[in-house]
């Protein structure tokens, strides 16, 4: 998703949507249905309704995703809308109403860049469940559940408005940007998300670069059960923009953050942490690839079984080739965000919903949403591209026969047939498990083997990938 930033003399403070909440620290419950895969230590920094939000504006309050789904859709026309996005949108346009979008011909250098706190960034989206009944249905799956997909999109809208928010000088004057989602780096459910109660996104700005920024964003949900709203944190996502000068497209310096409190200290640690593991995987990367070889080989020899000697392959198994499934779109304008290209939300949702696809026809029973491990952004897709989205079993996890996890990549594709050239512009990466029912009914879950040495090289480094991620 990208988001532009330019210069004016008349912004005023942005003030409206900064809320502060005091910090939380989630704790497991007894439920049979909570996500413990794979949990990552992740410092909470939310809070719910029953733990009221500490501010120091009273004006202050959460943005309702329902507040402008029975309006007519005349801000930002043609550009994609969504309850959220449209709502987001919204709080956007009282900045275009003061001039925030003006070019002015002042420009800001680095040394002139402001530090702001996490709590200047942090936004809050109230979704209400219980007694908008139009919303709900707007989120509601076959199984009359939430789509992990749409909520997915959400996430990413709101991760722009949090950047948007960072990159707004207080006075008023910013340099012309173009925000972009550079990846996400985790998205972590802990606990299933009921679409018959009232829920909340919250996320701030947690870490900054020089010219990049964290932030971190939480599904919030009280327990149904009325236990402690501790427990109350259901999803935890962590997104990574890069700001990129309107002019020159190279790499352009953002404001600074100065955590304040214990928990954005803590916060702000455990990201710069993650940014130099990121760096130094980076570097090691081709070190690695030797040291391979074996895995790969292993790999492989299960695979060659079922194209040389088919009559003897494993029943329980299966190869990558057999998993796929793929969808194709020409991207139409009603998709492009504020500046012409495919909101990359829209992009997220599409490809959660062609993995979901994806596991369901392997596994042979609706799949439930456990992660989303990671998201590259590799490539901007513009309006009239012809995208197309290829998704594999990459491998399975059966450790543990009653809860079976299923990894989904998919991978999108910018297809150009004038040209002849296709290019990689996303690749994403789903775990989904089976539902308790159909573990009960004697539903067994295959492996899942490479044919290729290219098959099997994105095998072994996704393994490799959650491995650290698990460390």
């Amino acid at each position: 998703m990208n988001h532009l930033i330019k210069s004016s003399s008349k912004l005023p403070r942005i003030s409206k949507f900064h809320l502060k909440f005091p910090s939380i620290q989630s704790k497991p419950t007894s439920n049979d249905h909570q996500i413990t895969h794979k949990l990552t230590q992740i410092t909470p920094f939310s809070t719910t309704k029953s733990n009221p939000i500490n501010t120091n504006n009273p004006k202050d309050e959460p943005i309702d995703a329902g507040s402008s789904i029975r309006k007519p859709v005349s801000l930002w026309p043609g550009v994609y809308h969504s309850p959220v996005t449209n709502a987001l949108w919204e709080a956007r346009s009282k900045f275009l109403e003061n001039g925030v979008f003006e070019v002015a011909g002042e420009r800001k250098l680095q040394d002139e860049l402001v530090s702001k706190t996490p709590s200047q960034s942090r936004t809050c989206v109230e979704y209400k469940f219980s007694s908008d009944y139009v919303l709900r249905e707007q989120y509601r799956n076959p199984w009359n559940e939430i789509r992990m997909g749409k909520l997915l999109e959400d996430l990413d809208a709101l991760a722009g408005t949090i950047s948007y928010k960072h990159c707004s000088n207080p006075g008023g004057m910013t340099r012309p940007i173009l925000l972009v989602t550079a990846s996400v780096d985790k998205i972590l459910l802990k606990k299933p998300i009921r679409v018959d109660a009232d829920l909340s996104l919250v996320g701030a700005v947690t870490w900054v670069g020089r010219s990049s920024m964290e932030m971190q964003l939480e599904v919030l949900q009280p327990p149904q059960d009325g236990s402690q709203m501790s427990n109350s944190v259901a999803l935890v996502a962590n997104f990574t923009f890069v700001a990129r000068d309107s002019e020159t497209g190279k790499s352009s310096p953002i404001n600074h953050i100065s955590p304040e409190t214990t928990q954005e200290k803590l916060l702000w640690e455990q990201a710069e942490a993650r940014n130099k593991m990121r760096k130094m995987k980076r570097a090691e990367q081709n070190k690695e690839k030797d040291k391979d070889v074996s895995r790969i080989d292993k790999l492989l020899a299960e695979g060659r079984v079922f194209v040389d000697l088919p009559a003897l392959a494993d029943r329980d198994s299966i190869l990558i080739r057999d998993t796929c499934q793929q969808s194709s779109m020409i991207c139409q304008p009603q998709q492009r965000n504020v500046h012409g290209r495919i909101f990359g939300g829209y992009l997220m949702r599409k490809a959660s919903e062609l993995a979901f696809s994806t596991a369901y026809t392997f596994a042979g029973a609706s799949p439930r949403f456990v992660e989303v491990d990671h998201v590259d952004f590799v490539k901007p897709v513009d309006v009239g591209n012809f995208l197309r989205m290829k998704s594999c079993v990459l491998y399975t996890e059966l450790q543990n026969p009653a809860r079976p996890l299923i990894n989904v990549e998919v991978v999108a594709h910018v297809t150009c047939p004038e040209l002849r050239i296709s290019e990689v512009s996303n690749k994403f990466y789903f775990t989904f498990t089976v539902r308790p029912e159909a573990r009960t009914n004697g539903l067994k879950i295959r492996s899942v083997f490479p044919e290729t040495e290219e098959e099997a090289r994105r095998v072994v480094e996704r393994m490799d990938a959650e491995h650290q991620h698990d460390n």
